[in-house]
């Protein structure tokens, strides 16, 4: 019997489901580590990492690419390779993303995975195990929060902003109305997530996030209607050679043309 190829909507969602699946045993995982005193070591001297995200990114390398043989892999907490540039697919991974906070006992930490294909996110999860909340997305299917489907807010007189302080000054020195600031959130991908649930209105992105901390919050929040922005309004393209980016800005409507404009300069 030949093998039966799915359409392309078909795979996004069976992708879906496999994103869904591993996360919510990846988060589980990270669970048996959070407030027991993992052991840490620090990355370059600047990073900590656990051996919970190193549990975490073990168990979702060996399911996702058991599962998906022929998707390339991106993850935080594995050795880059060039082998994944070929791959028509590509999961890109943050076992823990805001593990400082994990690590000081917050519950804004996610397990963050995603399915990129040319440059694009085609599924997203968000497994928040501590906040017990999933975010997730599948291009053109919408984005979900515990099942609740997600839309950015009308933003109001006063926005609630995230991001680097210099930042938020610098968007309030071009503005007449106040601005209120968000509370350091030590996960991007939460952040960014949060904007998605109507928590906040926008955030800034310094430069130097990563793929990993970006591709499945960026689906979550475009299909909620918003969308992520470098200084020229382009969307960032996921799993190239380079997996930085420059200084970003994250929301919707005039609020974010606006920051989207205030960039220049921060890019580098």
């Amino acid at each position: 019997m030949p093998a039966v190829e799915l359409s392309d909507s078909a795979a996004r969602a069976d992708d879906l489901a496999l994103l869904l699946e591993a996360a919510a045993e990846a988060g589980a995982i990270a669970m048996r580590y959070f407030r027991k005193s993992p052991e840490v070591w620090m990355k370059g001297g600047r990073s900590p990492v656990s051996e919970a995200d190193y549990a975490v990114d073990t168990f979702l390398r060996d399911t996702l690419t058991a599962a998906r043989p022929d998707y390339g892999w991106l993850s935080e907490e594995t050795a880059d390779t060039p082998e994944r540039l070929s791959a028509h697919r590509l999961f890109v991974v943050d076992p823990i993303d805001g593990t400082r906070g994990f690590l000081d006992g917050g519950d804004q930490w996610c397990v963050s995975v995603a399915v990129v294909e040319q440059g694009a996110p085609l599924a997203g999860v968000l497994q928040c195990p501590a906040r017990k909340e999933r975010f997730w997305a599948e291009r053109g299917g919408g984005s979900f929060l515990d099942g609740a489907r997600l839309r950015v807010v009308e933003i109001g007189h006063t926005p609630h902003v995230g991001g680097p302080k210099p930042m938020i000054d610098r968007l309030q020195a071009g503005r007449s109305g106040d601005i209120s600031r968000v509370a350091y959130v030590p996960s991007l991908a939460y952040r960014i997530a949060m904007i998605a649930a109507g928590r906040m209105d926008a955030t800034f992105v310094k430069p130097n996030s990563q793929d990993w901390d970006l591709a499945a919050a960026d689906l979550i929040l475009r299909e909620a209607g918003g969308m992520i922005c470098n200084a020229t309004g382009a969307a960032p393209s996921y799993g190239g050679e380079t997996t930085a980016h420059p200084a970003l800005a994250a929301g919707s409507g005039e609020l974010l043309r606006t920051m989207t404009g205030l960039l220049s300069g921060l890019a580098e």
